[in-house]
């Protein structure tokens, strides 16, 4: 693996620089990251997103450096600019990024690997919670003058199959062990882990009461959870989905519930944000959607505001950044060579704001 070069390292000193800065909630929570990126640069612009591609390559023609959010940063956007050295995710994911453009223009691309991971874990406990007691129909029914006895299940002595046991994965773990729930993880660069038992896809849904996603977006896993592996769960299983909406085949969902295969489903992400109305998913009793949170904590968003503004100066200083994203060889500037993160496939899945 090679790592994004970034030919454009000579270009013009920070003070003289254009920065376009995308994410909504970035300095929301520590006002001083705004100050001091303002104060570090020539002229910041903020325009919120997500963006798409025309709007971006809009937004960042003449821009030196972009901070993003979850915008579309296409090969188109990299042509729009000549003069862009660095473009600094704030969050992991990096499947909206073409990072073979980015590597073929010499423009460095960096992440904020740990920054939501906490965040994003507590986010998947409170919906197993949801899944494991009737919180959002007992709240309807008591709005509605009703005052139903309703049961549920404890989450203790369940089993939990994590599918994907990095950084956020991992933390799942550990708090779903200290619930007392049996722990069952996925991952195919994970042999063997203390927090988790490591099993084939097959046995994790044969086996859990509750299947947690925290895969990356790839290739490989787009659209993973489709009928074979809904059809493989154990009566009564129930899903939740924190990590991206593409790892799920909706249409291949929605069939697992209308069969039974599926008792139940809590999405914080889906295919398209926002979905379109009338969306088959969201009028369903058993299916809770939430409208991409995870990330959105006070301390998480203020650490990886941290973490994006370090990685944009750095590079707009000609330093080295800590979390280059790598490219499949052959795709880096071979005009120069940054710092590798070796970082495993399942490793890079935190959520972004």
């Amino acid at each position: 693996m090679s790592s994004v070069g970034h030919a454009r390292q000579a270009g013009r000193p920070p003070g003289d620089c254009l920065v376009v800065v995308t994410p909504r909630s970035f300095g929301v929570d520590d006002p001083g990251l705004r100050r001091e990126l303002e104060q570090a640069v020539a002229e910041v612009r903020y325009r919120p997103g997500p963006l798409g591609s025309n709007e971006l390559a809009e937004a960042v023609a003449g821009a030196d450096a972009l901070l993003a959010g979850l915008d579309e940063v296409s090969a188109q956007v990299f042509a729009a600019a000549p003069r862009l050295r660095v473009v600094a995710r704030y969050g992991v994911g990096t499947d909206r990024v073409d990072l073979a453009a980015a590597a073929r223009c010499g423009v460095t691309v960096t992440t904020t690997p740990g920054a939501n991971a906490n965040a994003v874990a507590e986010l998947t406990m409170a919906l197993l919670f949801a899944l494991a007691r009737p919180l959002v129909s007992g709240r309807d029914r008591v709005r509605a003058g009703e005052w139903p006895a309703l049961h549920g299940m404890e989450l203790a002595g369940k089993t939990l199959g994590l599918v994907g046991l990095g950084r956020i994965g991992s933390l799942v773990a550990r708090k779903a062990a200290a619930l007392g729930m049996r722990v069952l993880a996925h991952d195919p660069n994970v042999v063997a882990s203390d927090l988790a038992a490591m099993v084939d896809l097959d046995v994790l849904g044969a086996e859990c009461d509750f299947v947690s996603l925290h895969a990356p977006l790839t290739t490989e896993t787009r659209g993973m959870v489709g009928k074979r592996f809904l059809g493989n769960l154990k009566p009564g299983t129930a899903l939740v989905n924190t990590a991206r909406g593409q790892l799920i085949d909706e249409s291949a969902l929605l069939w697992a519930l209308e069969e039974g295969h599926l008792r139940a489903a809590a999405l914080d992400v889906l295919a398209q944000e926002p979905p379109s109305p009338g969306h088959p998913l969201l009028g369903r009793d058993d299916v809770v959607v939430t409208p991409h949170i995870g990330p959105h904590t006070a301390e998480a968003t203020a650490a990886m505001g941290r973490m994006a503004l370090d990685e944009l100066l750095a590079v707009l200083s000609g330093r080295a950044p800590r979390f280059v994203v790598t490219v499949p060889a052959g795709l880096a500037n071979p005009r120069r060579e940054q710092e590798k993160r070796t970082d495993p496939l399942f490793e890079r899945v935190e959520k972004e704001a």
